[in-house]
């Protein structure tokens, strides 16, 4: 783990106008720098006050002129949330403030931070693992209630927690074995196959659950591809628009209205769905059409899930008996809705609870996981994968007969494989393009 010398600096808080803006640092000399910007109303100043204080005061420019009253507030390292001292000021959220201000702290010897730097720093200091740290992002990109609590419950450590119980198995079974080796006159029990094969068995079985949950923790953090599909004018617009509840989408009553995918995200049966409205299925002789059909069906090979939309109001032709013989042979997940145009608002409320319910039913939380315990990217999935390999090798290597010091080599892959899991054996190239996906100010 490397020392950071320097101090950072950044706004916290989103770019534009808003009630409060907040100006982050850390570093060595986060708390000094904070000082030299902040004059506290009282006679104390701010270093003269308790740390994780709010104090009231004034925050000055680079000349030393009052720019606004603020709350300032200090943290000592390493009990802090990088490791490290920090400093944050509550300002109005004025964006020429926020500049004013940034641009005192850089006077004072702070430089700007880069993406994620915040949160790396916290990683590289020990004060959260790979796994917290990828769940920060994850919680500022999520886009529905059930991805936010899980990934609450994985900064919190749940999904570390679960990784850390296969890990200690592991070692467990190392460490007898080695000892065993290495102090044959010791009075240590060895091990027997059939025990060796008994806890390799139950870590494989342990790591092929958590692989199990990736499917859904992708999903709760990316949410489902889902495609809305029809004939032109089958009323998908209109069922996107009641989903996200407003005018997303045009809606007329001319065929081909739509001509280009539209997205947006939802939560629909506690299941975070991406949303893509597509242009209706028909041939059509219309360059601009034809382009948004196929743009259509590629959303539908891509989707995980297919909502059909077929106007009840209207004849089925023999179009609709063909989409719905091609969605039914994709393979996905897909849901059959009858909308009525005429009727759409009347018919809204109970439609999409039918909707919600059916989404739910085929996306089910998963039971045996709580919040925070999934995985949630390619990553993470990878190196569980690894890890089962390696255990999977272990234990068939002794079913073949293998001397245990032999196989025991496997087990050490998968140690490696679940330490990069949570950040314990990770490479620097993987962990900085981690942080790359972070805000500024984060």
């Amino acid at each position: 783990m490397s020392i950071q010398t320097d101090t950072i600096a950044a706004v916290a808080t989103p770019a534009g106008p808003g009630a409060i803006g907040i100006l982050r640092l850390s570093g060595p000399r986060a708390a000094d720098i904070a000082a030299a910007v902040f004059r506290p109303l009282g006679k104390k100043g701010l270093l003269e006050r308790p740390v994780r204080t709010l104090v009231y005061g004034d925050l000055l420019d680079r000349e030393g002129q009052v720019i606004d009253r603020v709350l300032c507030t200090y943290s000592r390292g390493p009990e802090s949330y990088t490791g490290e001292d920090t400093a944050e000021l509550h300002c109005h959220g004025s964006p020429m403030v926020l500049t004013l201000g940034l641009e005192a702290l850089f006077a004072q010897g702070a430089r700007q931070a880069g993406p994620g730097e915040f949160t790396q720093r916290a990683f590289l200091n020990g004060r959260l693992d790979l796994a917290q740290a990828e769940a920060v992002a994850d919680l500022l990109d999520a886009q529905s209630r059930e991805g936010a609590r899980h990934a609450a419950g994985q900064l919190s450590g749940a999904l570390s927690r679960r990784v850390g119980e296969i890990y200690s198995a592991l070692v467990d079974l190392m460490a007898h074995f080695h000892a065993v080796l290495d102090y044959p006159d010791e009075d240590i029990d060895p091990f027997t196959q059939e025990q060796l094969s008994r806890d390799l068995t139950r870590q494989e079985g342990a790591l092929e659950r958590l692989l199990a949950t990736y499917r859904r923790g992708r999903q709760l953090s990316r949410g489902v591809r889902c495609a809305i599909v029809g004939r032109p004018n089958a009323g998908k617009s209109s069922l996107l628009n009641a989903l996200v509840g407003y005018e997303r989408a045009i809606v007329t009553d001319i065929p081909g209205t739509t001509r280009d995918t539209v997205e947006e995200n939802v939560e629909l049966g506690g299941v975070p769905l991406r949303l893509i409205d597509t242009a209706g299925l028909r041939d059509s002789a219309d360059p601009i059409e034809q382009l948004g059909v196929e743009r259509s069906r590629a959303a539908m090979e891509e989707a995980e899930l297919i909502l059909l939309v077929v106007d009840a109001a209207a004849e089925v032709t023999a179009e609709d008996a063909d989409l719905a013989r091609a969605v039914a042979e994709s393979g996905k997940p897909w849901i059959f809705v009858a909308a009525k145009q005429d009727l759409v608002e009347q018919s809204t409320s109970v439609g999409l609870d039918s909707l919600a319910q059916a989404v739910a039913e085929l996306f089910p939380r998963d039971a045996g996981s709580g919040y925070g315990e999934l995985l949630t990217n390619a990553r993470q999935a990878q190196a569980a994968q690894r890890a089962l390999e390696g255990v999977k090798r272990a234990r068939e290597a002794l079913e073949l007969g293998v001397t245990p010091d032999a196989l025991l080599t496997d087990v050490e892959e998968a140690l490696s494989a679940l330490g990069e899991l949570t950040g314990q054996s990770v490479r620097e190239d993987v962990t900085a393009r981690i942080f790359q996906r972070f805000c500024v100010g984060k």
